[in-house]
């Protein structure tokens, strides 16, 4: 069994475990937007790959130098078919840290019943929610709870509609996303980034925007189709339009959409450990997934906490959601390039 470094991924008997995110079309739209450099190993038992990994690295002047698995993505990127494949790729990620004298590596995957080995730190505060779409999606709905059922069908009532499509609603999903984060006091990217996006991944990306009764945008998503599994890369709804169960609709037409065209299953992407948004996902009587989120830490630092519920950050969110929009949106894609 050996290990090598190498500029492209072709292991087509573990991409289902590395996730869109941690293939090359993925790594080389994050290394195109941004330029960060991406480095990619294989473990080979002979002529037969039997584990992989995938890694950006990240150098940011405030969120610092790391390298990561999945960048803007829940996991992925990190596979492996033994354990001693497992532990090669390890040794490889831990020599690259001392090369580039990172600050920390971050793996992010799904493979929760693993312990890490001795100089990793698991740290598992996000789930990711997979919701079974082989049954119709009139037997989908008696899975849920009376409340949510009774909250899906008023939406369905309130004049909301929904498209999907491509570089065609481009305009629109951004304005969706951008005005929806900016609300939540968070950094977006650029509208090209999402143009781009959509370039390197062609028919395999999907917008989805809702607009309600009048024809204001009220929400809308990003959704990535691999194999038969849909991701949720991003789904917001505005405001204004949330006690309307406006992502209530937003969710039950996109599962509807996915079960026509043939998806098994429909992954809502992570969300943090009691937060609001993992309260919404729980709604959707999904199997709840823990990730297992390893990191390497260089002497004299500590497994880092870039997410809304750091008390760091309250002030900056605050601060951020009272700002212009002339202000936030190029301002936006040089904060959330630090944050994959």
């Amino acid at each position: 069994m050996n290990i090598q470094k190498v500029d492209s991924l072709h292991v087509p008997n573990l991409e289902a475990k590395l996730s869109y995110s941690g293939l090359d079309s993925w790594m080389n739209f994050i290394n195109k937007m941004y330029g960060n450099p991406v480095h990619r190993f294989v473990v080979n038992d002979g002529e037969q790959p039997v584990g992989a990994l995938s890694l950006l690295e990240v150098k940011h002047p405030v969120f610092g130098h790391y390298l990561a698995t999945a960048p803007f993505g829940s996991y992925g990127g990190f596979a492996y078919e033994n354990e001693q494949a497992r532990d090669l790729l390890l040794d490889e990620a831990r020599r690259l840290a001392e090369e580039l004298k990172v600050e920390y590596v971050s793996l992010r995957f799904d493979d929760t019943a693993s312990t890490p080995p001795e100089g990793w730190v698991n740290h598992p505060v996000y789930f990711t929610y997979l919701i079974d779409l082989s049954a119709p999606a009139d037997e989908l709905m008696k899975r849920f709870s009376s409340d949510h059922r009774n909250h899906i069908r008023k939406s369905m009532k309130k004049g909301f509609s929904i498209r999907f499509g491509h570089l065609d609603l481009l305009d629109d999903a951004y304005e969706a996303l951008a005005l929806s984060m900016h609300e939540l006091g968070s950094p977006y990217h650029s509208k090209q980034y999402l143009r781009q996006m959509a370039e390197s991944l062609g028919d395999t990306l999907q917008f989805a925007v809702t607009y309600d009764a009048h024809g204001r945008i009220t929400g809308g998503g990003v959704f990535i189709f691999q194999g038969e599994t849909i991701f949720n890369l991003h789904a917001n709804v505005l405001r204004f339009a949330r006690p309307a169960y406006a992502g209530e609709f937003l969710y039950w037409s996109v599962i509807e959409h996915a079960i026509k065209k043939g998806c098994k299953t429909f992954d809502l992407g992570r969300s943090l450990v009691g937060s609001g948004n993992d309260v919404f996902k729980s709604k959707w009587a999904p199997e709840k997934k823990p990730l297992a989120y390893w990191f390497l830490l260089a002497p004299g630092h500590e497994v880092p906490s870039l997410n809304q519920k750091n008390p760091k950050f309250q002030l900056i969110i605050a601060t951020w959601k009272l700002l212009p929009r002339f202000i936030v949106r190029p301002l936006g894609p040089f904060a959330i390039r630090g944050l994959v």
